[in-house]
């Protein structure tokens, strides 16, 4: 079965695709919304303009769409995106979706108008379990925002290994943020994955927004052998 990719350039959808591609499916190409403003009910924002260095790196087409971020009407730039996937032979989707009732249903909704299947490997996936199985199948990437009390800061701008991982679950049991970030606790961008064919080296600068959020904005990127 051929499918597209929804694909943001964080940790979730770089698995997703990975599961994908791991089960046999034809993965014909990724799909990135960018969004015109910052508080999008349905798609990530920070850095997502940069995926296109992902699929270079992992060796497949992307194809970005803008989106107005307004909700309801994202629906509308989320359907013509999904027409897109279909005109191309695509015969479903394959989302991070994880947690959010909210994403997952309005992509379902929208796939079946267009006459596409959605796929959504991780959903309901036990949170602290999934993010110790990231490292350890080989997923790096850098958290890009972060905007949670309790959150550990210094971590925004940083590569994420699995010392920091065990630091963002104990920080989340002890004030009650998702650890997988499904509630908009933090946002990745990933800069190595199994299906990469090279590493990504990012840089960037981290701006202050308030006491508990922080941004971590790319301004480079470059692409290094493994």
């Amino acid at each position: 079965m051929k499918l597209c990719s929804m694909f943001s350039g964080g940790k979730d959808s770089t698995y997703a695709l990975h599961w994908a591609i791991l089960k046999g499916f034809q993965v014909i190409c990724m799909i990135t919304m960018i969004p015109e403003r910052e508080d999008s009910w349905m798609f990530q924002f920070p850095n997502v303009r940069f995926t296109v260095w992902q699929a270079k790196v992992m060796g497949l087409p992307i194809l970005q769409f803008s989106t107005s971020g307004i909700k309801d009407r994202e629906l509308i730039d989320l359907k013509a995106a999904l027409s897109e996937c279909k005109s191309l032979g695509g015969e479903g989707i394959v989302t991070g979706a994880l947690l959010s009732d909210y994403q997952r249903m309005n992509i379902n909704v929208v796939a079946e108008e267009v006459g596409i299947r959605t796929f959504s490997p991780l959903w309901r996936k036990d949170q602290a379990n999934y993010m110790r199985e990231l490292t350890k199948f080989g997923f790096r990437f850098v958290i890009t925002s972060a905007s949670a009390y309790g959150f550990p800061m210094d971590l925004v701008g940083k590569e994420i290994s699995g010392e920091e991982i065990e630091e963002v679950i104990r920080a989340a049991d002890k004030y009650g943020f998702n650890c997988a970030f499904e509630g908009g606790e933090a946002e990745t961008f990933v800069v190595q994955a199994p299906l990469f064919k090279g590493r990504l080296r990012v840089k960037g600068e981290i701006r202050v927004l308030g006491e508990f959020n922080r941004r971590f904005d790319i301004t480079e990127v470059e692409m290094m052998s493994l």
